[in-house]
């Protein structure tokens, strides 16, 4: 039998591949998926032409505590635009540029899925 953690962690790879999996279908490239940095992780670093985005994606079962979106509070956030700078710095090193930074956060709920482009 799996513990919680166990299955709390394939529930969340599940939905961030789904996420990426919709980012491709729509356009996108996949830069990075779970980087990390001492600071943390992002979950998925997409490219379309100019644009970076920047998501978090949240998995779960139900809604019955609310939105998983809830959880992306003002803390996380701040950690996510930390660590987006982190990975923009690495990557200027390549020459890389990008017209637009975003931040998205997908909502994986059960068979739903919800992307919030631009969601802070």
């Amino acid at each position: 039998m799996a513990s919680p953690a166990d299955e709390r962690r394939r529930l969340g790879a599940a939905g961030e591949a789904r996420a990426a999996r919709w980012y491709q279908a729509s356009g996108y490239q996949v830069l990075d998926r779970n980087w990390r940095c001492r600071d943390g992780e992002i979950d998925l670093v997409c490219r379309r032409g100019s644009t970076l985005a920047i998501v978090e994606v949240k998995a779960r079962r139900t809604t019955a505590y609310g939105s998983p979106a809830l959880a992306v509070d003002r803390a996380k956030q701040q950690r996510l635009r930390r660590l987006a700078a982190a990975w923009l710095c690495r990557r200027a090193a390549g020459g890389t540029h990008f017209d637009v930074v975003r931040f998205d956060v997908v909502v994986v709920t059960g068979e739903q899925m919800e992307v919030l482009e631009g969601a802070f």
